[in-house]
């Protein structure tokens, strides 16, 4: 469930950098959440991150 099915946003890759600049690995997650849309008055559950539902209000595409 960590994909958006609207934007594709995936999980990414980076370091967990400490003070004394030791790296480790760190997976970075996006904030996914299942939303119920209504497209072309029939309801979808889908899979949406929470910055794509921001852009959908500010668009004017969902309330």
């Amino acid at each position: 469930m960590a994909i958006c099915e609207i934007s594709g946003k995936g999980k990414m890759y980076g370091h967990n950098v400490s003070f004394s600049q030791h790296k480790t690995r760190k997976v970075f997650k996006p904030n996914v959440q299942k939303k119920t849309l209504i497209v072309n008055g029939r309801k979808i559950r889908a899979n949406v991150a929470t910055s794509t539902i921001r852009t959908l209000k500010k668009k004017g595409l969902i309330k």
